[in-house]
C-alpha cells in the first residue's frame, strides 16, 4: 500500500498549542516522503469552541493529537473521531501515566499549566529581556549578571542562539570576533558568566556571508567573503579559545536548537567540575 503524499494533521489544545506542536514535527519529520498539513486549534475550552473543531477536522479528516484538560470535551472529541474513523490521541496521557503509577499520586488538571504566570515564567522573560538589551556586542559591564557569553565571527548564528538560550532562561549576550579589534576588559576579568566560542566551516559562512552581502553596504564584501579571510577569521576563534580555555562549537551542520543545547550541557559540565569539551581547540 503506497503512503499518501499529504495529510490532515489536526493538533487541539486548550492552551497555546506549543507544545503539541513540538510533538507533532518530531514525529512528523521521521516520515521524509509525507507531509502533513497542520491544522491548529488553540484554545479550545468551550462546547461553542470545540465544536467548531470538529467541523473542520469533519471537513478535512485525519489524525488528532490533543491536550485538553476538560474530560467532558475531550471525551466529545474522541467520540467524534471514533464515529469518523480516524486515529485520535491525547498526546500527554502515556506520559502522566507513568509519572502517577511512579509517583503514586494521581494528577491535578490544569488548563494551560505550562504557561502559568510562575517564577519560571518570570525567570524567562528577565532572562529574554537581558539577551535582547545586550545583543551583537553590547556586553553588561558586570559580566556577573549574564549565564551565557557567546562569541564568534560573523554569520556564525549567535544572535538566534542567544535568543533560543533566553527562551530557555538563560541570560545571554553575544560578541562578534574581530581579529583586528581586541576583546572588551570585562570579557578578560574574573566573572561568573560561561563563555563559548562558535566556528562553522568556510564553505558554510562564506554561503551565508554571500546571501546576506546586499544588506551589507557598509563593508568590503570582496574582504567579507573571501575564503582565506575566513579560514584566518576561523584561526583567530581557535586560538583565542585556546589561550582562555573557552569551549568552541562547531555549528556547520546543527540547528539553533542543537547548539543551546550543547551549550546549556557544557556550562552545566562546568558548573559541576567536569570538563567542559566540545571541538578541540587546535583542532
Amino acid at each position: 500500500m503506497a503512503l499518501p503524499s499529504l495529510f490532515h494533521m489536526h493538533l487541539v489544545s486548550d492552551a497555546t498549542g506549543e507544545t503539541l506542536a513540538a510533538i507533532a514535527k518530531a514525529a512528523s519529520v521521521q516520515y521524509q516522503n509525507v507531509r502533513a498539513i497542520e491544522h491548529v486549534h488553540p484554545l479550545v475550552r468551550t462546547q461553542r469552541q470545540l465544536k467548531r473543531v470538529l467541523n473542520d477536522i469533519e471537513r478535512e479528516p485525519g489524525i488528532v493529537l490533543y491536550t485538553v484538560v476538560n474530560r467532558t470535551l475531550a471525551d466529545e472529541l474522541e467520540s467524534h473521531c471514533r464515529a469518523l474513523k480516524i486515529p485520535c490521541l491525547a498526546v500527554l496521557q502515556p506520559i502522566m501515566q507513568v509519572l502517577e503509577s511512579y509517583l503514586g499520586a494521581p494528577t491535578t488538571p490544569t488548563v494551560a499549566g505550562q504557561h502559568m504566570l510562575d517564577a519560571d515564567y518570570f525567570r524567562r522573560i528577565d532572562a529574554m529581556n537581558f539577551t535582547i538589551a545586550h545583543d551583537d556586542g553590547r556586553l553588561p559591564e558586570n559580566l556577573d549578571n549574564a549565564d551565557i557569553v557567546v562569541l564568534g565571527i560573523s554569520r556564525t548564528s549567535k544572535t538566534p542562539t542567544t535568543l533560543y538560550l533566553a527562551q530557555r532562561g538563560y541570560k545571554a549576550t553575544n560578541l562578534p570576533l574581530v581579529p583586528q579589534v581586541a576583546l572588551p576588559e570585562q570579557l578578560l576579568e574574573p566573572h561568573s558568566a560561561f563563555v563559548v566560542c562558535l566556528i562553522a566551516n568556510v564553505d558554510r559562512i562564506a554561503d551565508v556571508r554571500r546571501n546576506r552581502a546586499v544588506l551589507m553596504a557598509d563593508r568590503d564584501l570582496d574582504s567579507y567573503v573571501d575564503r582565506d579571510t575566513i579560514a584566518a577569521e576561523i584561526a583567530y576563534t581557535r586560538k583565542i579559545a585556546a589561550q582562555y580555555g573557552w569551549p568552541i562549537i562547531d555549528v556547520t551542520r546543527r540547528s539553533i536548537e542543537e547548539t543551546a543545547t550543547m551549550i546549556i550541557k557544557l556550562m552545566q559540565d562546568r558548573r559541576s567540575g567536569k570538563r567542559a569539551e566540545a571541538e578541540p581547540a587546535n583542532g
